[in-house]
């Protein structure tokens, strides 16, 4: 039997609560993610000042230059991978909220347990398997 199964069989049918599945330290698997996150979001920002800086100093006209075109890509590019990794830290931020609070490990839809494999590997999960499709 495994430990959701045996957490799940323990508790009576009548549970007000679900108790949280949390089979590994979330704590400390959410704060390196977000130390990694914060670590790369100053890398890109990094990257884009000096982009941002060097197109600045350039007289290129990004409609007609033939370069412009590329600066013009990369910092589309740029920006747009910063706003992906503001958003994880934003979903390990509120994760790690759901373990200060007591319900990480809980779906957000059905108020199951979310399994311990689901939240190994993909530990910001707020939803079990069933209710995220």
């Amino acid at each position: 039997m495994t430990d959701d199964a045996a957490r799940t069989a323990g508790r009576g049918a009548a549970a007000d609560a679900p108790a949280p599945a949390e089979p590994f330290d979330a704590r400390a698997v959410l704060t390196d993610l977000r130390a990694g996150l914060v670590g790369r979001l100053r890398e890109l920002t990094g990257a884009f000042d000096e982009l941002v800086a060097a197109s600045a100093d350039s007289n290129a006209d990004d409609e007609h230059d033939p370069e412009g075109a590329t600066i013009a890509f990369e910092r589309s590019q740029l920006d747009t991978i910063v706003r992906h990794v503001r958003h994880q830290l934003a979903e390990t931020d509120a994760a790690l909220g759901r373990v200060d609070a007591g319900t990480y490990g809980v779906c957000e839809v059905c108020g199951r347990p979310v399994p311990g494999a689901r939240l190994e590997a993909r530990p910001v999960a707020r939803t079990c398997v069933g209710c995220a499709s």
